[in-house]
């Protein structure tokens, strides 16, 4: 016997999860022009502060996937390399920031 899957408010849980997710994501992004900006605008703070835009639309790209995916009745289990993806994008966006003050 299988159990079914609860169509109740877990789904809109999770879609709120990755939705405060990617806000907090685009916070740190922001927060990491803001601080390049701030200390003068040196190459290493520039390519920085590329590298962290480019990290924060990778992970905008994969939770705007999943959340449109969770739209439906019995969403499709979440794929190992979009996982993968978001996890990589998160530890750089955190590793520029950590670059950045230094």
């Amino acid at each position: 016997m299988t159990a079914d899957r609860d169509p109740g408010l877990q789904p809109e849980r999770t879609r709120l999860a990755w939705r405060r997710t990617t806000l907090t994501a685009t916070v740190v992004a922001l927060l990491a022009g803001r601080q390049a900006l701030h200390s003068g605008a040196t190459p290493a703070a520039l390519v920085a502060v590329a590298l962290s835009a480019l990290a924060w639309l990778g992970f905008l790209l994969v939770a705007h996937r999943r959340v449109s995916v969770l739209g439906v009745a019995r969403p499709e289990q979440f794929a190992p390399r979009g996982a993968l993806t978001a996890a990589l994008c998160t530890v750089a966006l955190a590793v520029f920031a950590a670059v950045m003050l230094f």
